[in-house]
């Protein structure tokens, strides 16, 4: 087998400066205080040891040789008041990211937030990825809702979003579909709000006509496509009732899956609905579940294990581990064929 790259890896082990800056910040944009905060910044030493006993540790424990990292979903905030203060926050946050593959350049490639906002355009956005593919990132993480659970949004087929659909197809990168944090206490972040996301955007990619449209667009929709592959039958007639092509040519030439499904049942239900070439490993390292489960005594997101267990072929193995996410991000790829990989 080749490289084991995980899709899916988010920077949650920031430093306690990092998030006392963040918590001043949002204060400051909430009109909570008067006095604009400033970074520190973080020394080298800080930054090498945290992601040397916590990311790099697991990635050589559990088999995988690099990650596509980002900013933690649940932090980027996109419901917080002031494009200035999105922006501001983005750059700061993908700057850290930078920094970690600067320091970690074969176990890290970036993927960079973007400084959507409740009431903003698309516009920073855009000029931010762009900054970002510029520093070397391979891709970014578009919220459908940066309402935080009021989809106040419009769905992601419709032309508000083509500005940036049409940089992303230029700059030749793809979006992972990620919600951020919850604004509402019956919304819990990350059981609900993100797999009722997932689910939500996979349903108006049906109804739209986003690929038809910009057929050179890629999108990940992450968590094993929420409860699309459980609900395959009701996608499908659904389909057929709106006067949709049937998915694997409406949808499936664009849309890829990750494996951040945290049981084996679910991985082998999903490489049933799924196929393999829509499908990229991902575990969300040191994301939304830290626990072990004791069934099995291992992480629940160690979903490596659930992929070996399936007993792929070799070429299906390589697709799901390699060659698949080469292929959906192919700044990725020139990256790696630049380091001999």
């Amino acid at each position: 087998m080749g490289l084991v790259i995980d899709c899916h890896g988010h920077f949650t082990t920031e430093p306690p400066g990092f998030h006392a800056f963040r918590k001043a910040q949002v204060a400051f944009a909430e009109g909570q205080s008067r006095e604009r905060p400033a970074y520190a910044g973080i020394a080298d030493s800080e930054l090498i040891d945290i992601i040397v006993n916590n990311q790099l540790r697991l990635q050589r424990e559990r088999g995988s040789d690099l990650t596509i990292l980002s900013p933690r979903a649940s932090g980027m905030g996109h419901h917080v008041p002031g494009q200035d203060i999105a922006i501001e926050w983005a750059r700061l946050s993908n700057d850290m990211i930078a920094h970690i593959c600067d320091l970690f350049p074969r176990n890290f490639a970036g993927v960079c937030q973007l400084p959507q906002t409740v009431d903003g355009d698309v516009g920073p956005a855009i000029k931010e990825l762009e900054r970002c593919i510029a520093r070397g990132f391979v891709g970014c993480n578009l919220n459908p809702d940066p309402s935080g659970g009021h989809w106040s949004a419009p769905p992601v087929y419709d032309p508000w979003w083509d500005p940036l659909w049409q940089a992303m197809i230029r700059l030749e990168v793809p979006a992972m579909i990620h919600v951020s944090g919850s604004c509402e206490r019956c919304l819990h972040t990350t059981g609900a709000h993100y797999i009722a996301a997932d689910t939500a955007v996979f349903m108006q990619l049906i109804e739209g006509d986003l690929f038809e449209r910009h057929p050179a667009l890629r999108l990940i929709i992450p968590h094993g496509g929420g409860a699309a592959p459980y609900h395959w039958g009701r996608y499908r007639g659904l389909s057929v009732m709106l006067g949709k092509p049937p998915l694997p040519e409406h949808l499936m030439q664009n849309l890829y899956f990750d494996t951040c499904v945290y049981h084996q049942a679910g991985i082998d239900l999903l490489f049933e609905i799924v196929d393999a070439k829509n499908i990229l490993f991902g575990s969300e390292l040191l994301g939304a579940v830290r626990a072990t489960d004791s069934e099995t005594g291992h992480g629940f997101d160690d979903t490596k294990r659930y992929i070996d267990a399936l007993s792929l072929d070799e070429e299906t193995q390589h697709a799901v581990f390699e060659g698949n996410v080469r292929r959906v991000y192919p700044r990725l790829d020139a990256l790696l064929r630049a380091q001999g990989r």
